[in-house]
């Protein structure tokens, strides 16, 4: 193992938010990936085809600042997006991207707000999630979707990316995460109440989050 590496506290949190990502059963297959940008700009993100809860440390792709990987295995195929992330958000030092079931589900839904997918059913996604807005539906590896992420990213903290899934970025791999895992709760408690006559929070209580807590995400 690598103890010289002064990223190797990065390289095993990574390792460890994957298998319990896996755990929690928000990773299905190869699904999903992961990364954490240092303070000298490097990035460490889970390798392509890779599955989060077989991950090893000397494994996670070690990538320059200006893109080039100078350890480990190739990263995943949607690099791109995560670099889109952290150029458009200079505050985020993680990402983490899913194909979460219920908030994949969302995703496929025609007729979703948006500016903001998911209504703000309890203060706990008011605070850790925020606004969701969406971006209509690329190929894997379009181009295009980067520049549409880099636009929207400076305001918004997670995106909904349409018949794909949820990319978030934090301050801390543990931030991201717990947002994500946030957003993903909230997809299924708006699945499992459609149809159902719903209280979402109003703009006053909203605000009055917002005031005590703290905005999530916002423009960077």
């Amino acid at each position: 193992m690598m103890t010289d590496d002064p990223a190797l506290a990065i390289r095993t949190d990574i390792v460890r938010l994957g298998y319990r990502l896996c755990d929690l059963g928000l990773a299905p297959g190869s699904s999903g990936n992961i990364s954490a940008r240092l303070a000298d700009g490097r990035i460490i993100m889970t390798p392509t085809n890779s599955r989060l809860g077989d991950l090893d440390v000397e494994r996670l792709s070690v990538l320059a600042p200006d893109g080039g990987r100078i350890a480990g295995d190739p990263p995943s195929k949607e690099e791109f997006l995560h670099r889109a992330v952290y150029d458009a958000r200079p505050g985020a030092h993680a990402i983490v991207h899913l194909h979460a079931t219920h908030s994949a589900a969302v995703s496929c839904m025609d007729g979703l707000d948006p500016s903001d997918c998911l209504p703000p059913l309890t203060a706990y996604h008011v605070m850790k999630v925020g606004r969701l807005p969406l971006i209509p539906y690329h190929r894997p590896g379009d181009p295009a979707l980067a520049d549409q992420i880099g636009s929207m990213a400076s305001a918004n903290a997670a995106i909904l990316l349409a018949n794909h899934g949820p990319i978030v970025a934090g301050k801390s791999l543990a931030e991201a995460a717990n947002a994500i895992e946030e957003l993903e709760e909230t997809a299924k408690l708006f699945l499992l109440l459609r149809g159902t006559p719903t209280r979402p929070l109003n703009a006053t209580q909203i605000e009055e989050l917002h005031r005590v807590f703290g905005a999530p995400g916002g423009a960077q």
